[in-house]
């Protein structure tokens, strides 16, 4: 029997999608791109804003865009109007990242997002779950 704390997933892979998102112990979301490419894009916004619509509750969740070599320009908007939303004040994110040019766009979005998101960004896992692990504040 599901935990009734645990916000079900509500996503579902597609054929043609680069990235999976799962359920992290803590409740919230681990969420591994492998390729951006538009239907990828499409399907993760809808995936991420529907999230957002829901956001009740402190959450951390965990992006991983090592297997990325760059961000695209739809990418990055979408990652901006997703961190602009005013359900992100709800969330922690770590972002780990595999090289420069996409630690580069990543550090352009947080700079750019006016919704509360508490982000920061990586280069390896262990210091992106040391951050994620610390205790949740509400952000104000």
């Amino acid at each position: 029997m599901a935990d009734p704390q645990v916000k079900p997933l509500n996503w579902t892979p597609e054929p043609g999608i680069g990235y999976i998102v799962s359920r992290r112990p803590d409740g919230g979301m681990n969420v591994y791109f492998t390729d951006l490419n538009p239907a990828t894009l499409k399907h993760w916004r809808e995936f991420a804003m529907a999230h957002l619509l829901n956001s009740d509750r402190l959450t951390r969740n965990l992006y991983d865009l090592r297997a990325l070599g760059d961000l695209p320009k739809d990418a990055m908007a979408y990652a901006l109007e997703a961190n602009t939303d005013p359900g992100v004040r709800n969330i922690r994110l770590a972002v780990v990242v595999g090289n420069e040019k996409v630690e580069q766009a990543v550090h352009e979005i947080a700079a750019l997002s006016t919704g509360g998101v508490e982000m920061a960004v990586f280069r390896d896992m262990d210091s992106a779950e040391a951050w994620l692990n610390r205790p949740l504040t509400l952000v104000v």
